[in-house]
């Protein structure tokens, strides 16, 4: 498979998890009492490391590598993206789902998971139609 049909395919696979999170799996949350959300949450997020963790670590290899190869508006830009959106996970939502998984969250904490990753649903969007059009125009 060629790079860019790579960095395609690991693209959509995170636009689809991003928005499965944001109108499913963090809403959701809010239906849980707070026992039953921590109990559920020791599961859910080993679960769903195994699938984030390396679609994350694929695009930032990736679009590492065609930063590598080339230094154009569009590698730098999409290589911006990538480490917003790790930004975005290691100083916003870790420190969340750390208080989730202690027993410190808020009905607050909760809401502002659903509130703050509307900023990943943004990045991860974009930089999917981004890579679309340009493999496309």
């Amino acid at each position: 498979m060629e790079a860019d049909s790579l960095r395609l395919l690991v693209d959509f696979g995170l636009v689809v998890l991003i928005w499965l999170v944001q109108l499913v799996i963090y809403p959701g949350f809010l239906y849980f009492s707070k026992d039953s959300l921590i109990s559920w949450h020791k599961k859910y997020t080993p679960r769903i490391t195994i699938i984030v963790l390396p679609l994350m670590l694929g695009q930032l290899m990736q679009y590492g590598a065609l930063l590598q190869q080339e230094k154009t508006f569009y590698s730098i830009g999409s290589f911006v993206m990538v480490l917003m959106a790790w930004l975005l996970t290691f100083t916003v939502f870790v420190p969340r789902h750390k208080e989730i998984s202690n027993g410190s969250h808020t009905a607050k904490t909760l809401a502002q998971l659903v509130k703050f990753n509307w900023s990943r649903t943004l990045v991860w969007s974009l930089l999917f139609l981004w890579n679309l059009a340009a493999n496309f125009s």
